[in-house]
């Protein structure tokens, strides 16, 4: 069984041999130590599109409605909140079924 991660496919698309790439990682290595001496700080900046901003706050936002759980949670402790036993038997068996 072989496992490739597709990098080596990469290298032979773009014609680029592994040494050739070390070298040119080493060459930009040592054009940034020598920019880094000249320069005293450096920055980052970046910027997402509003899809992009969009969707992390997505991601980060939480699925679960609390409103819901805690009505639930105080249902059972209350002794108030019924399930259906036809309804618990049919799930029983689908996911038997499956």
């Amino acid at each position: 069984m072989s496992v490739t991660n597709g990098i080596g496919n990469l290298q032979q698309t773009t014609g680029t041999s592994a040494t050739e790439a070390a070298a040119h990682v080493s060459g930009s290595a040592v054009k940034a130590k020598g920019t880094a001496e000249t320069r005293s700080e450096q920055t980052d900046h970046a910027e997402l599109s509003t899809a992009g901003s969009l969707i992390s706050k997505a991601l980060g936002g939480s699925d679960v409605r609390m409103g819901k759980v805690q009505a639930l949670q105080q249902a059972i402790a209350s002794g108030s909140y019924q399930v259906s036993s036809s309804d618990v038997a049919d799930k029983l068996v689908d996911s038997m079924m499956e």
